[in-house]
Parts: structure tokens; C-alpha cells; sequence
């Protein structure tokens, strides 16, 4: 097929380089403008626009842009943008999207399945439509989320699942077939932001491990900021916010630290940090 394609992150470019692997004909490729980095004013490209010129496909920043190509479809994966409703009118499109819809529609479908709890998430090939992520499903897979697994790491075996899933929807004879509608009630996955991950010492140690799994989880020790880059919960009971040895204990349980980053320093085990920061008996964190 004639397509343009819509990404920007590294999570888009396997799919991109699949779509040229397979015969598919890719007129543009549309991704964010460069970002300024530094004082020297320096400019990166994202990731798939590296990936594009690698490929020799030509690139724009501007959506509109793919009005004229001809193409017959468009595809989206991790764009970040809305699609305008008169661009969809002349490009159809459809979406890779990373949650069982309509559960979690919107910017963070990986991370929120995460700090939900969710033992099931999946990859939906979806019909682009002027709502958030409101269009009908042409395929989806299913996968158990493992214990311990971050967020890049599901995101990473969810486009490896949704890449072959998107080459079948494109291989069909009437491709991309017709969609069916979503089921269900509606949840929403809101971009997390740092208020979502600070730790609160008084919920259940659970829910606290699960934070470190989607991004710079953090709390406080002598007024400065400690990050919790990984930890695990453990039974035991003690004050919630005591730390005991790298034990943080929780409204159920505790967290035991495993490497955490001080304010200003890099990461270290977490043993090594206490023994360092030699928590005074009973004092407590994110005080």
C-alpha cells in the first residue's frame, strides 16, 4: 500500500522499518520538529526521523503535509497529536496503541495499566478518529503483565507484538477491513506526572513498588530528594515512612530500596547509600 506514517519515539521506528520491510510504499514520514539541546543550541532529531532518513523516506514536521501524497493510509504509532478531522478525510488512518481499549485511552496506556495494577493489558490496530482514541478495533493481542516488568520493558514486547499484528491488518484483501466498536467503559491514562509518582508512605508497600516500575518515583530524606530507581515489597510491619536497614515500611508491608539516586549524585545500591546516609532509629522519609 501507499502510506504515510506518523511516530516520533524509539518505540515507532521498529514498526516504520517493518513497513518498508514489507513492500509497503511510504510517501512521507511525519514526526515532531527537532529539539533544541543545550546551551550551544544544538538540535536533535527523534528517533524516527533518524530512522527515515536512514531509509531514505522524506520527512515532515507539519501533519497537513500528507494531504496530496496519495496515499491510501495513514499509520500512527506514538505520534502525540490529535489528526485534525480534515486531514482524516482525505487519509484514513489507523493507530497502534498500546492498552485494550477502551481501557486506558490516552498519552500513558502502558505506564497507568502499570500503577493500576492490571494483570492483563494488550495492542490494539485501531481506526483513527477526531476523539481520544475513541475508533473501533481491527485486531488486538493480549499479554499478562509480569510482576516486576517496567514500563519501557512492556512497551517493548507490546510493539513487538503489534508489528506483525499491524502487517496482517494491512495485508488483508479489503485492507484495513472494518473495525469493530469498543466494549465497555471508558478509562482514561492520563501523561504521569512527578505529583503521580511520589511515594506516600501510608498506602500499601504494593502500590508503592509499582512506582519505581514507570518512572522516577521519589521521596524525601533530610529535605532533599531521593529517587527510588527500583525496589520490592516485603511483608513485615513498622511505622509507615521508619526506614529499618532498606526496609521503608508502608500502610501494609514495606518497600525494600534496591538502588536509589540522592539528590545531585548518581545511582547506588541502596545498601551502600545507607550506610552512608546512616538513618538516625525511627527516622523516617518524605518528611
Amino acid at each position: 500500500m501507499r502510506l504515510v506514517f506518523l511516530g516520533t519515539p524509539a518505540t515507532a521506528v521498529h514498526p516504520l522499518r517493518a513497513l518498508v520491510g514489507g513492500g509497503h510504499d511510504v510517501a512521507l514520514v511525519v514526526t515532531r520538529a527537532d529539539k533544541r539541546r543545550g546551551r550551544g543550541g544544538d538540535v536533535t532529531p527523534s528517533p524516527v526521523k533518524t530512522a527515515a532518513a536512514e531509509l531514505g523516506l522524506p520527512v515532515s514536521h507539519r501533519v497537513d503535509d500528507v494531504l496530496g501524497t496519495g496515499a491510501e493510509l495513514g499509520v500512527v504509532v506514538a505520534f502525540g497529536q490529535l489528526i485534525k478531522p480534515h486531514v482524516l478525510a482525505e487519509v484514513p488512518m489507523v493507530n497502534m496503541h498500546f492498552s485494550l481499549l477502551p481501557r486506558w485511552r490516552g498519552a500513558a496506556p502502558v505506564e497507568r495499566a502499570i500503577l493500576a495494577g492490571d494483570d492483563e493489558t494488550g495492542v490494539c490496530i485501531m481506526d483513527v478518529e477526531e476523539g481520544l482514541d475513541t475508533g473501533g478495533v481491527f485486531a488486538l493481542e493480549r499479554v499478562r503483565v509480569r510482576p516486576d516488568e517496567t514500563a519501557d520493558e512492556l512497551r517493548e514486547r507490546l510493539v513487538a507484538l503489534g508489528t506483525p499484528l499491524l502487517l496482517d491488518v494491512l495485508a488483508r484483501p479489503d485492507a484495513p477491513g472494518e473495525p469493530v466498536p469498543q466494549q465497555g467503559e471508558p478509562t482514561y491514562a492520563a501523561k504521569v506526572t512527578p505529583e503521580d509518582l511520589e511515594l506516600h508512605w501510608h498506602e500499601p508497600a504494593e502500590a508503592l513498588a509499582r512506582l519505581p516500575r514507570v518512572g522516577k518515583a521519589w521521596t524525601t530524606f533530610r529535605g532533599r530528594r531521593l529517587i527510588v530507581v527500583a525496589a520490592r515489597p516485603v511483608t513485615g510491619e513498622g511505622p509507615p515512612g521508619v526506614i529499618d536497614g532498606v526496609t521503608v515500611w508502608a500502610g501494609d508491608g514495606g518497600l525494600e530500596l534496591q538502588r536509589v539516586q540522592p539528590e545531585g549524585k548518581a545511582v547506588v545500591d541502596a545498601a551502600a547509600w545507607r550506610n552512608g546516609a546512616r538513618p538516625r532509629p525511627g527516622e523516617r522519609l518524605g518528611e
